[in-house]
């Protein structure tokens, strides 16, 4: 949990949740090597789609009205749909239209299929990224002009935002279609952990995994208890405003980075939930609260789940007498003896290493010794 230098990574404790299909190792990694325990989960899949009346609407409407300037992200994406207007007969028109533009193309296999279509491309970045394009674009200025994007799979993390709020008129092609995962465990496990408050904070990076995410949700009858999590004690991080508009919707305050992309959204949840740790002082003793971590005095400390949980109900009110049957229901899984808040109870003091942090009050409860110097109130 500590860097060289001493301190504590910034994510040491919490529990971030994934939900990208496309570039989820890449932020996976991002989010593990600042500390965070990673749960990934996709909300959706890409399935390509060669023939589509979505994607034959958006053809027309772009030789209709032809771009300034057209992105080639993928060679296989590329071909298909060229080979998809020919087969609608628009084949030469849209060839015609490409010719027109500034055509930028991702690398050497797009690079190989816009010059295999007839076309030559403007410029292609030496390192294949997305990032580079997005760089180039908003240098040169796109306030104005009309460009087209032939999109990536999941809808690339933070782009369109990017040049939508740059002042361009983004024109998206579908060469693929979101839908929800063939293997729906992973998500509905997420969902669970999520209902139960067990995620820090969770990331989206695309407005259909969010959407996908709280239809699933909705599906299994967990959408109250989903949206009561994201809402109170859940962070919930978005790459960017497009991102964030399902949840919004349905009332969850959202983070979004000013700069759309991955590293900046990692950056966010770093200074974020630090900020939200729980540090006491009690029975002279520094208690910190990270998510799923607690610290005693700057030590880490191993606490079960279910003992974890009766802390974080006690630290809501630190210094208050909490009663039994009030822990006993913020135990996992709930419970009907009291005898199980007894166990976890024991079993969080061992934890803690320091027995006197947790206060028993004969008849009524538990509290939280909390230094009389703390800021709450601790006489009652």
């Amino acid at each position: 949990m500590r860097d060289d230098d001493g301190t504590h990574e910034p994510l040491a404790g919490f529990t971030v949740g994934v939900t990208a299909a496309r570039r989820a190792e890449e932020l996976g990694a991002l989010l593990s090597r600042r500390g965070a325990a990673v749960l990934h989960a996709p909300a959706l899949r890409i399935v390509h789609l060669p023939d589509d009346g979505e994607l034959l609407a958006a053809t027309k409407e772009l030789i209709d009205h032809a771009p300034d300037v057209a992105v080639a992200t993928t060679a296989v994406g590329f071909r298909g749909w060229i080979e998809a207007a020919d087969g609608w007969g628009i084949g030469d028109a849209l060839l015609e239209t490409l010719r027109g533009a500034e055509l930028l193309a991702r690398g050497p296999k797009v690079r190989g299929a816009v010059r295999a279509a007839g076309l030559t491309e403007t410029w292609s970045p030496g390192s294949e990224s997305m990032a580079e394009v997005l760089d180039r674009l908003l240098t040169e200025g796109v306030a104005g002009r009309r460009v087209a994007l032939q999109l990536h799979g999941e809808p690339l993390p933070g782009f369109v935002e990017s040049l939508t709020a740059a002042g361009a008129d983004v024109v998206v092609l579908p060469v693929y279609r979101w839908m929800p995962p063939r293997d729906l465990a992973p998500l509905d496990r997420m969902l669970d952990v999520t209902a139960a408050r067990g995620l820090d904070a969770i990331t989206f990076t695309s407005a259909p995994a969010a959407a996908s995410f709280l239809s699933r949700a909705e599906t299994r009858g967990l959408l109250p208890e989903i949206l009561g999590a994201l809402r109170e004690d859940v962070l919930v991080a978005c790459v960017g405003p497009v991102t964030a508009q399902p949840l919004q919707a349905r009332g969850v305050a959202t983070v979004q980075p000013e700069r759309f992309r991955l590293g900046p959204l990692v950056q966010l949840v770093c200074a974020q939930l630090p900020a939200s740790a729980r540090i006491l002082p009690v029975a002279g003793h520094r208690v910190e609260i990270r998510g799923h971590a607690v610290l005693v005095d700057d030590e880490p400390r191993a606490v079960p789940p279910a003992a974890l949980a009766l802390l974080h109900t006690l630290a809501r009110r630190p210094g208050w007498v909490v009663a039994r049957a009030d822990l006993l229901r913020a135990l996992p899984g709930g419970g009907t003896d009291e005898h199980a808040v007894e166990t976890a109870m024991a079993r969080l003091r061992s934890a803690l290493g320091a027995p006197r942090l947790i206060q028993t009050v004969v008849k009524r409860g538990y509290r939280l010794a909390l230094d009389p110097s703390g800021d709450a109130d601790s006489g009652r």
